[in-house]
């Protein structure tokens, strides 16, 4: 099952700001979803977690359509302060 994957405005302004190397593994990590390090969140539902290393993306997922919004991504200290 292959998923579309659309990023909100503000995780593709944050990827350009990390360094080539952290860029590669976040993205390479993303278009593996749903599989890896993924666990859902308690205070949201709807909302499920992705770790690579210190950063953390914060998705929902459509199981109806098929797609994976990435709704944010940052390290671990400032991603769940949202």
């Amino acid at each position: 099952m292959k998923y579309n994957i659309k990023y909100e405005k503000g995780c593709l302004k944050y990827l350009k700001r990390l360094d080539k190397n952290t860029q590669l593994r976040i993205i390479k990590a993303i278009n593996q979803l749903p599989s890896g390090d993924v666990k859902k969140l308690q205070w949201n539902t709807e909302d499920y977690r992705l770790r690579v290393g210190k950063y953390r993306i914060i998705f929902s997922k459509d199981e109806k359509d098929l797609v994976i919004n990435i709704i944010e991504i940052a390290s671990r200290g400032e991603v769940y302060n949202i």
